[in-house]
C-alpha cells in the first residue's frame, strides 16, 4: 500500500521511515567504519603485507560511492523500497561468502566488492526517501536518520571485539552478515509516496495542459520532486572542479584512521578490551561534533567555506599529533579530537557543496562528487598501508593522512578566492547606472 496524498507528510508514517534509515546507516557505514577490527586478524591470516590486506576495505569504499548513481537511478525505476532490500541481501551475501576465507583476491571479491554495493545500495535511498517525506522538517529527519552511523558505531567496536575473540575472524563475518539482514526488515517498511517520481513525470503534461485548471506554479507547489536531466557538464565548472579535488584528497584521508587506530594501539601494547573502546571514543564524539556545527552552522554566523576550512585544518592538526601518544589515555585524547572535528566536517561539507553549484544543479553535484571523490577511497588505504610497510611503523599512515588534509585545505581556500572574485565581479554588472529617463524609480525597478 502506497501511502496517500501528493505533498510530504511531514511526520505519520514518516518517522516510521526516519527510524528505518536511522537503522540502514547503522547497518552500513557504522559496519564499515569499524572493519578496521577485522585487519589484523586477516593480515596474520593470510600472512599478508598491510597494503594488500587494506585493498579490502579501499574496494568496499570505491564500490560504495561508485554505485550511487547506480542506486538513485534504481530508486526511480522501480523504488527506494526494492533498492534497500536488494542492498541487505547483497551486504548479507559478501559477508556470509567472506566466512569462507579462500583467499585474498576472495576477500576482495565479497567483503570488498560485494559488501561495499550492498551498502550502497541501502545507504543511498535511505537517505533519499527522508528527504521525499520531509519538507518542512527535513533537516531534523535527516539528522536523526544519519545519526544510526555513530550510534552504531558506539556499540559495535566492543561488540566485533567480541564476536572475534569467541568466533574467530570468519565466525564473526557469518554472524555480522545475518545481523545486516534487518536491512531487508527496514527497506520493506520505506513505503513509497503515491506521487513518486514515475508518476510525476508521467502526470505533468496532463497537469500543465491548458483547460485542466492546473497551473505550472500549483503543479511545483504540489511536487516533491523536481525533475532535471543529469548536468555532466558541471566537470566544466571551475568552481565544481576545485570542490571535486578537495573531495578526493579528503577521501584519501578520512578512511585512514580508523584502518590503522587498532593496529597502531596493537603496537603500543594496549589490552584488546582498550582498543575496542577507542572506535566507542570515536563515534561518541562524531556524533556530538554532528550536531553541535549542524547548529552552529544554522545560525549562519560563519560562511560555511570557511567553516569546513576550519575544520578541515584542525582534524589534520589531530592527526599530526595523533602518532605522539604513547599509551591509552593520550591515544583516546587524540582520538577524540579527530573524532569531533570528523564530525564537524560531515556535518557541513554537503551544505557547502549546493553553495557552490546552487540547488537545481545539487542532485546532478551530489552524484558526480561521489562518483568522483571515490578516486580517493580507493586510493587512500593502500597508499598508506605501502607507507606504514616502507615506514615500518602504522604512525606512517597518519602523517600522510594529516599532510593530504592540509593539501585538501589549499583547494578550498583557492575555491574561496574564486568564489569572492565572482562575487565582487556579479556586484560591479548589477551596479545600477545612471539613467535619464524622468522616472528613475521605474529604471531602478526594470533592473532589479
Amino acid at each position: 500500500m502506497q501511502a496517500k496524498g501528493r505533498n510530504p507528510p511531514d511526520g505519520g508514517y514518516g518517522w516510521v521511515v526516519v527510524v528505518s534509515a536511522f537503522m540502514v546507516m547503522g547497518l552500513t557505514a557504522a559496519v564499515l567504519k569499524t572493519f578496521g577490527l577485522f585487519f589484523v586478524e586477516i593480515q596474520h591470516h593470510f600472512d599478508e603485507l598491510a597494503s594488500t590486506t587494506s585493498w579490502i576495505t579501499s574496494v568496499t569504499i570505491a564500490i560504495f560511492h561508485l554505485g550511487a548513481p547506480v542506486a538513485s537511478s534504481l530508486c526511480v525505476q522501480y523504488s527506494h523500497r526494492a533498492v534497500v532490500i536488494t542492498g541487505g541481501l547483497l551486504a548479507f551475501s559478501g559477508m556470509a561468502l567472506g566466512f569462507l576465507g579462500l583467499n585474498m583476491v576472495w576477500m576482495y571479491a565479497t567483503t570488498g566488492f560485494l559488501q561495499g554495493l550492498g551498502i550502497s545500495f541501502s545507504w543511498t535511498p535511505a537517505i533519499s526517501i527522508v528527504s521525499h517525506y520531509f519538507s518542512k522538517k527535513r533537516a531534523l529527519a535527516n539528522a536523526i536518520a544519519s545519526a544510526g552511523e555513530c550510534a552504531f558505531a558506539f556499540t559495535f567496536g566492543p561488540f566485533f571485539q567480541w564476536l572475534i575473540s569467541q568466533y574467530g575472524w570468519k565466525g564473526a563475518l557469518l554472524i555480522i552478515g545475518g545481523i545486516q539482514l534487518n536491512i531487508c526488515v527496514c527497506g520493506a517498511l520505506m513505503r513509497p509516496l503515491a506521487s513518486s517520481s514515475l508518476l510525476e513525470a508521467s502526470h505533468s503534461e496532463t497537469e500543465t495542459s491548458p483547460g485542466n485548471g492546473v497551473s505550472r506554479t500549483d503543479k511545483e507547489e504540489k511536487s516533491p520532486v523536481t525533475h532535471k536531466p543529469f548536468n555532466w557538464m558541471l566537470v566544466r565548472r571551475p568552481d565544481f572542479v576545485l570542490y571535486a579535488i578537495f573531495g578526493i584528497l579528503a577521501a584519501m584521508s578520512f578512511f585512514v584512521p580508523p584502518l590503522f587506530l587498532v593496529p597502531l594501539s596493537y603496537s603500543l601494547g594496549i589490552d584488546e578490551s582498550w582498543t575496542a573502546s577507542l572506535l566507542s571514543v570515536l563515534a561518541m564524539v562524531d556524533f556530538a561534533g554532528r550536531l553541535l556545527c549542524g547548529w552552529y552552522a544554522n545560525l549562519h554566523v560563519t560562511k560555511t567555506i570557511h567553516l569546513l576550512t576550519m575544520t578541515i585544518t584542525l582534524i589534520s592538526t589531530s592527526l599530526m599529533l595523533l602518532p605522539l601518544a604513547n599509551n591509552y589515555l593520550s591515544l583516546a585524547i587524540f582520538t577524540g579530537f579527530y573524532g569531533f572535528f570528523f564530525g564537524t566536517t560531515v556535518a557541513v561539507h554537503i551544505t557547502v557543496l549546493a553553495d557552490v553549484v546552487g540547488m537545481p544543479d545539487f542532485d546532478s553535484a551530489l552524484g558526480l562528487f561521489m562518483l568522483i571523490r571515490s578516486t580517493g577511497g580507493f586510493v587512500g588505504p593502500p597508499l598508506a598501508g605501502l607507507i606504514v610497510d616502507m615506514a615500518g611503523d602504522y604512525r606512517a599512515g597518519f602523517y600522510m593522512a594529516g599532510a593530504t588534509l592540509v593539501l585538501s585545505a589549499g583547494f578550498l581556500i583557492t575555491l574561496d578566492q574564486l568564489q569572492q572574485r565572482k562575487e565582487r565581479g556579479s556586484q560591479t554588472n548589477t551596479k545600477p547606472k545612471k539613467s535619464a529617463s524622468p522616472y528613475p524609480s521605474l529604471h531602478l525597478l526594470k533592473l532589479q
